[in-house]
């Protein structure tokens, strides 16, 4: 009983693994992309097309200036949400996947997030902070599933249940992993984003690459249902290829069917 399992990348991506992309998509290593927009990369859309792959978008987030949370965003939020849709749009893309914002208030989010009045929306859950570069903390929106379940009542919009991002809430708020996946589980994620995990204590996110020996991938996985979207979201270690992503994928099917291969 396999997912379907999504490569994620960013749309600066294309002269780098375009061609390595296509040629694993043949093998049937994978079934969609996952792509992240950077803003101002609608030059490069003609190159995403030129791949007959399912799309999921991914909107920019607060490092690339688009935050949710805070009301005076607004109107930058919408002028990059432009860019998305175009991309969404042209990719045919049936999920366009957004953070919630940083600081500032849940009510805001779910406020613009229903303003943008976007039927694909799903919203990612995330951890409780972020650590800058300076050491200070920045606090994100979503990191409960109480407060995915209001933005996404108030807003309309559809879920997406990032397992690392859980374990980080998890560990910040002292919550059983089990109790606050099984809380997010209830509001019915469309789909899920799974990275590696080194540290079972971690509070923010790694993306680090899958072990065979991994108990909490394994852990995370037993909630995917067959046929369900699952965007594998660990690190890229070259510019030129995807062969570390391609072993993630091979470990991911052996530990949902460790008797194969």
């Amino acid at each position: 009983m396999q997912p379907q399992y999504g490569l994620k990348l960013w749309s600066v991506n294309a002269r780098n693994y375009l061609r390595s992309a296509a040629a694993l998509y043949e093998q049937n290593v994978f079934d969609y992309i996952e792509l992240y927009i950077v803003p101002g990369t609608a030059p490069d859309l003609a190159l995403w097309r030129t791949l007959d792959v399912p799309y999921i978008i991914h909107c920019p987030h607060f490092a690339h200036g688009f935050n949710l949370a805070q009301p005076q965003c607004f109107p930058r939020n919408c002028k990059l949400f432009d860019e998305v849709r175009l991309f969404a749009d042209a990719l045919r893309a049936p999920f366009i996947i957004i953070h919630g914002g940083m600081g500032g208030h849940a009510q805001e989010t779910a406020r613009q997030l229903r303003a943008l009045r976007e039927p694909r929306a799903l919203l990612e859950n995330k951890p409780h902070h972020v650590l800058r570069e300076d050491g200070s903390l920045l606090f994100c929106r979503g990191s409960l599933p109480g407060e995915i379940e209001l933005i996404c009542g108030e807003a309309g919009c559809g879920f997406c249940l990032d397992f690392e991002h859980a374990l980080c809430s998890a560990n910040t708020h002292r919550i059983p992993l089990r109790q606050m996946i099984e809380n997010f589980m209830r509001l019915r994620p469309e789909m899920f984003h799974l990275a590696g995990i080194e540290d079972r204590l971690q509070e923010t996110d790694a993306h680090r690459h899958i072990r065979v020996d991994d108990g909490l991938v394994r852990q995370f996985l037993s909630y995917v249902r067959q046929g369900q979207r699952v965007s594998v979201e660990t690190i890229k270690n070259s510019l030129s290829n995807l062969d570390d992503f391609q072993q993630d994928i091979s470990l991911l099917r052996k530990i949902c069917n460790p008797g194969r291969g």
